[in-house]
């Protein structure tokens, strides 16, 4: 904890797109530390639906209800940004066992590069455990119903990268 008693979290992600699985994370992470930070990570490896931008702008919308929220983006080393923004967290969210092997390892390596940092794992709730942003993306490709899955202000935006010939309206 700092002296002040404030706790600064780094919630970090791609968020390409940003699920109701990654909101309830920060929601309930918003409860529990002074500020979160919803980092969006700028992966060069990966060929995204978003720009970096365009996901920040959509996070903003998203979270625009919690006032304790702030939105960035980053890349390179997760326990360099959080250094840089002094949190004393790195939030993540599990939703199955299959993630669990590789957030361990993750935060294993993270404390072997920043001591002072923790790693904050908070499970998904059940309704939102099989929800990640890759099924977003393909029950979108095919068409189907993604209403239930991601923020309401984003729905005609992903529907409109897979079905650019239907307006917007």
């Amino acid at each position: 904890m700092h002296g002040d008693g404030l706790t600064i979290a780094v919630y970090p992600g791609s968020f390409d797109p940003i699920t109701l699985g990654h909101l309830d994370i920060i929601e309930r992470g918003s409860r529990l530390f002074s500020q979160v930070i919803v980092a969006v990570l700028a992966n060069p490896s990966k060929t995204p639906l978003f720009s970096v931008a365009q996901r920040v702008r959509q996070i903003e919308q998203a979270t625009a209800h919690l006032p304790n929220v702030e939105v960035d983006s980053f890349d390179g080393l997760t326990v360099a940004y959080a250094r840089q923004r002094q949190a004393r967290v790195i939030l993540r969210g599990l939703r199955v066992l299959s993630d669990f092997e590789y957030e361990l390892q993750m935060a294993h390596t993270n404390r072997s590069l920043a001591p002072e940092i923790e790693t904050v794992f908070l499970t998904t709730t059940t309704e939102y455990s099989f929800l990640s942003s890759s099924v977003v993306k393909e029950i979108a490709r095919f068409g189907g119903s993604i209403d239930h899955l991601v923020p309401p202000s984003l729905v005609a935006e992903i529907k409109q990268c897979f079905q650019p010939h239907l307006s917007a309206t």
